[in-house]
């Protein structure tokens, strides 16, 4: 008998569903950006509301109507508004007049993000540092990195990735952590439903894969900073 040969990550539905992303960079076509905002809703509307109708739904119901509408903007504006360029934060930097030399840590940034492979919410936090090779960024501009790269559809180990080496970028070091620990309701809502679950990725650059800068790191983290 002749044994078919399984992919352990595909589902039952027969997709790879394998969280592992082939790059840094979020997969986006050439001509991403050649339709404008509101022809975008205007596209993404028409087609919910044909998937609202495949399913059976009533959409001259009060309550359905304005949804494929509602959706659309939702998707080009909100949750997946991090896929265009234009909105990147400026992420001004100043010089370290305080000369201080010492990790800086952002910890527990609140963040929402969408699986790129069901469209279900991620939820979870994030932990930043990192050391000044002269110059510092504003506290603020950390979460609206992190913001800015978690509002598309996502694989959490691209994020991370992302947010380090835009920071590395910014702040002109190598020396940048990131911690993510979240909720993906992919695993929590659907097929296994385990809703205890969460997932937590990393990426140290520079000085952080050294041990003794990577536990100091993770010991931040522990401090118990509720007001």
């Amino acid at each position: 008998m002749k044994l078919e040969k399984v992919n352990p990550t595909e589902d039952s539905d027969g997709l790879d569903h394998d969280h592992h992303s082939s790059a840094a960079d979020t997969p986006l076509r050439a001509d991403a950006f050649e339709l404008s905002p509101d022809e975008k809703i205007e596209a993404i509307q028409t087609k919910m509301a044909d998937i609202l109708h495949i399913l059976g739904m009533d959409l001259t119901d009060d309550s359905l109507k304005g949804t494929p509408k509602r959706v659309a903007k939702m998707f080009v504006n909100d949750i997946f508004g991090g896929l265009h360029p234009d909105r990147k934060p400026s992420a001004s930097t100043f010089e370290n007049k305080y000369k201080y030399g010492e990790m800086l840590v952002e910890k527990n940034i609140t963040l929402y993000s969408t699986c790129e492979h069901h469209l279900l919410p991620i939820v979870g936090k994030a932990h930043v540092a990192y050391i000044s090779n002269g110059t510092v960024v504003g506290l603020s501009k950390m979460n609206r990195i992190v913001d800015y790269f978690a509002k598309r559809p996502q694989v959490q180990e691209r994020l991370t990735l992302q947010i380090v080496h835009e920071l590395q970028k910014v702040l002109n070091t190598p020396d940048v952590a990131c911690v993510i620990d979240a909720k993906h309701l992919c695993v929590n809502s659907r097929g296994i439903r385990d809703v205890a679950s969460s997932t937590v990725t990393a990426e140290y650059g520079g000085v952080f894969k050294q041990e003794i800068h990577k536990r100091a790191f993770l010991d931040y983290l522990k401090i118990d900073t509720e007001f």
